[in-house]
């Protein structure tokens, strides 16, 4: 296993976020206007070969553990394929994705076959009229079936994200955490953050970590210190007898930034040092301009030595990138 870089930090970089396309199949209140946005264009999102070339050369700087993110990864037909290919790279540990589930039913066997080994599922409520609501055009029996079918794929842990805002959906954190009990599900409670779509509702409709934490140990008793495979910033709980776990992100309340591992990359080629920094790196052009492996690792290293030793989420209105193009 190859030591991972570290930052001017000292914080050891081994994790990137990949978005495989700007496109998705729903239109989420805090992540897209109702009319989407404009597409990218198909020509300037990376092809499969390109990804896996980036992937390849990241891992050879000790990156060992890949996310695969949107838009929605499931819409970019043949995403098995990419699957399949990464999963080949020496040196990757991990290789897992995020999705919003509607389209994972049928796919689950085939990308669990492809070389996928978890899948992180967005699900903000569990009414389906709320839930049509939230997302503008999804069904939640979908995702519900993609669930399902993703935990007999073998594709463990599941874990089921929650974008928590208030008036909208934080009455169901309590129905959410006792899902851990009897379903085993792993639920994880996401801040909503002040990025794209979302930025103009986050004061009015944030609901800090530790709220959301109160108001289900006020419901269903304390909560005690558990562990989860993968679970990056997430502070992992778990209810007395439960068979699974409450995860709590704070990316606002809880800053983690002194343990970010992390870089992400855009479906157009951009390398990002952080989610919030203005900052981006381009590797589409030196890749298509037939730049060698030696050009592209020097990139990644000036994007490690690039990242911030803090993000700025709560000092000011917006990110500079939406969140419909990073994948989160």
């Amino acid at each position: 296993m190859i030591t991972p870089r570290c930052d001017r930090n000292g914080r050891s970089i081994n994790y990137l976020r990949v978005s495989v396309t700007d496109r998705c199949n729903l239109r989420c209140v805090y992540c897209m206007p109702e009319e989407g946005v404009p597409s990218i264009g198909h020509e300037s999102i990376l092809r499969y070969e390109e990804i896996t070339r980036v992937v390849r050369v990241a891992a050879s700087l000790g990156i060992s553990e890949v996310r695969l993110t949107g838009g929605e990864p499931l819409v970019r037909k043949g995403i098995e394929q990419l699957v399949d290919s990464i999963a080949l790279i020496p040196g990757l540990a991990g290789l897992s994705m995020t999705t919003n589930g509607e389209l994972l039913a049928p796919l689950a066997d085939s990308l669990a076959l492809a070389g996928l080994q978890r899948v992180n599922v967005s699900l903000d409520s569990l009414r389906p009229a709320r839930f049509r609501a939230i997302t503008r055009r999804g069904t939640l029996s979908n995702v519900l079936a993609g669930i399902e079918a993703a935990q007999r794929a073998g594709l463990q842990p599941v874990k089921i994200n929650v974008v928590v805002m208030r008036g909208i959906n934080d009455d169901e954190v309590a129905d959410f955490a006792r899902l851990t009990v009897g379903a085993g599900w792993n639920v994880r409670f996401i801040e909503l953050m002040p990025l794209g779509a979302g930025a103009a509702r986050t004061y009015a409709d944030f609901v800090p970590i530790d709220e959301i934490r109160a108001t289900i140990e006020a419901e269903l008793g304390s909560l005690e210190p558990a562990e989860l495979q993968g679970n990056g910033p997430a502070s992992v709980w778990r209810l007395p007898r439960a068979k699974g776990t409450l995860g709590f992100i704070g990316a606002i309340s809880h800053r983690f930034c002194s343990r970010c591992n992390r870089l992400r990359l855009t479906a157009d080629g951009k390398l990002l040092p952080c989610l919030l920094s203005d900052a981006e790196i381009d590797l589409r052009g030196p890749l298509r301009a037939g730049g060698g492996d030696a050009e592209l690792r020097d990139l990644f290293r000036q994007a490690i030595d690039a990242k911030p030793s803090g993000h700025r989420m709560g000092e000011r209105a917006t990110a500079a990138h939406e969140m419909s193009r990073i994948g989160g």
